[in-house]
């Protein structure tokens, strides 16, 4: 649904650099884009009106690291440890994937996300295998009324060698440019030889972004990122993953540079890559954007990643003043901060100040969160806390992308459901018929020794990280 749009009586939180909360205010949307905000605003002829009367009208929330491609095996890997993800995705069965699978995943994780309000996704896309899958991943996004970016990368082989194919920059040629943004996905291994300094000049003469899996431990760490910097490729666009196990040393090069990191609390928690960073992030200063990884684990909301990321922090903050026999009066990370790292974090981490805030002239990538059937929807006394604590995927009422409405009272619009479905159901019948009933049964909890450590999941050198220094 297009035209103008307006939603009446709604707390509006701006996230404007004041912070603005509107109670009882309308905010109308004219030619995808927010054309005012007010009590009682007078609007055009023929204007939709969306009643937010007890709702919260906030910026649609921005995921900056998502693997899409992997969507299509939800919950698959619950009990996973971050060894297993890379045993299964790296080394075994990542490369059974075809292209139509890569399209499956994307197609279902691409309206996952939007169902969810997250209106902009970095899709971190390193199942592209060739330039086929690339195409069908690009395909998927654009069939979907979201904001995209393709994070392009290949675990299967080493980013120098996929980034310097002809079929590589044919694929630039004919896809980037327009509305699909576009990054590079690459991780920095600490191999002293640095094999990874052709893709990040490839990067450089594009003029994209890298997005690398940081402070990973036992994978990625200090070491790598000395090498980006002593090189010159950590620059304010640069998107550090997870930055979980790093020293005060890769810190201090990441702010000094004005790179920023995504933080995915839920898979750091469980999956091993380090503590969840925000309580050492702040001390740094360095800029937080929100991420929830793969559904092959974890949820597709950002509200998780809000709540989940409270909640680390401020265990970390009472757990280290406990150690020194002193108590935490007040929590230093509050429900406001972690709203903004949702919206506004995640468009200065991809560099669109037309995002994130809800601000006449900026697009209008709007979300209504509003449920008259949960008692869970009132009393509205601390919008930030309701938002961060209370509300749930359940409770989107209305999305707008670019001021074109695709969901709306708790719908999808434009979706066919059961035809993604019958995607999704192939791909799933493809991987259960390529592994075996017995090897897939396996794979959602596979035994694996106590003495079986894997030094190395990136097969292009045989570096092995020193995790005694932080991965």
């Amino acid at each position: 649904m297009t035209g103008p749009i307006v939603l009446r009586g709604g707390t509006v939180l701006t996230l404007d650099d004041t912070h603005r909360v509107l109670p009882g205010e309308d905010v109308l949307v004219t030619d995808g884009e927010i054309a005012a905000i007010g009590p009682g605003l007078e609007v055009p002829a023929g204007t939709t009106e969306i009643d937010a009367t007890g709702g919260i009208v906030m910026p649609g929330m921005i995921d900056t690291h998502r693997h899409l491609w992997q969507t299509a095996m939800r919950g698959y890997g619950a009990d996973w440890t971050l060894t297993q993800y890379f045993v299964w995705y790296y080394l075994e069965w990542g490369k059974v994937f075809r292209p139509e699978d890569i399209h499956a995943g994307n197609l279902l994780g691409a309206w996952e996300a939007l169902e969810a309000g997250v209106t902009t996704t970095v899709d971190w896309s390193h199942g592209l295998q060739t330039t086929q899958h690339a195409d069908a991943a690009a395909d998927a996004l654009e069939a979907v009324p979201g904001r995209f970016v393709l994070a392009y990368g290949n675990i299967q082989d080493a980013p120098a060698n996929w980034t310097g194919t002809p079929e590589f920059r044919d694929f630039v040629s004919r896809r980037t440019g327009g509305d699909l943004g576009f990054q590079l996905a690459f991780d920095v291994t600490g191999d002293p030889e640095f094999p990874e300094k052709p893709a990040f000049e490839v990067a450089r003469e594009l003029g994209v972004p890298v997005t690398t899996h940081a402070g990973v431990w036992g994978a990625t760490g200090d070491d790598g990122i000395r090498l980006m910097h002593e090189h010159g490729f950590m620059t304010p666009e640069t998107i550090y993953v997870h930055s979980a196990s790093l020293s005060a040393d890769s810190y201090h090069r990441i702010a000094a540079t004005g790179g920023s990191a995504s933080v995915s609390t839920e898979s750091e928690q469980s999956a091993g890559q380090g503590y969840p960073s925000t309580w050492a992030l702040r001390q740094y200063g360095i800029p937080v954007s929100l991420s929830m990884d793969t559904s092959v684990w974890w949820s597709g909301d950002l509200f998780s990643a809000m709540r989940t990321t409270l909640g680390a922090d401020r265990s970390r903050e009472h757990l280290e003043a406990h150690a020194k026999g002193d108590t935490v009066t007040h929590a230093a990370l509050r429900a406001e901060q972690v709203v903004e790292w949702a919206t506004r974090g995640g468009a200065a981490a991809l560099g669109r100040p037309d995002i994130g805030s809800l601000e006449v002239g900026k697009k209008a990538d709007v979300v209504l969160l509003k449920n008259e059937h949960s008692p869970v929807s009132f009393p509205l006394l601390n919008p930030y806390g309701h938002v961060a604590f209370q509300a749930q995927r359940g409770d989107v009422h209305t999305v707008l992308v670019d001021g074109r409405i695709v969901k709306r009272d708790g719908r999808l619009v434009g979706v066919d459901l059961p035809a993604v479905r019958r995607q999704v159901e192939s791909t799933v019948e493809h991987l259960r018929g390529q592994l075996g009933e017995e090897a897939w049964a396996k794979g959602m909890n596979p035994d694996v020794p106590e003495t079986k450590i894997l030094d190395n999941p990136y097969t292009y050198t045989s570096y092995q990280s020193d995790t005694t220094h932080g991965g």
